[in-house]
């Protein structure tokens, strides 16, 4: 199985409980098709507004494709103050 490593910050890890976890490639590797799996495996990760999705060190569209052995970092919202 392919498999991508996920790196959780901010509120995304208070409801993950990790900082980083391995997740299976999406079937149709896009990053909107990973973000509806995490979301299943995760359901609490929807209260998030915007919460952003970034592929190897850049912020990612929907329609970007994920490889095998890609770094997925999921970025809350930063909240001022």
């Amino acid at each position: 199985t392919d498999i991508m490593k996920v790196l959780i910050f901010g509120a995304a890890r208070d409801i993950i409980g990790k900082r980083e976890l391995d997740f299976p490639l999406p079937t149709n590797p896009s990053v909107k098709s990973f973000r509806e799996n995490i979301f299943k495996e995760f359901p609490e990760l929807k209260k998030l507004n915007a919460l952003a999705f970034a592929v190897n060190e850049e912020y990612a569209n929907d329609d970007d494709v994920l490889k095998n052995q890609d770094v997925v970092a999921l970025i809350p919202p930063v909240s001022g103050g």
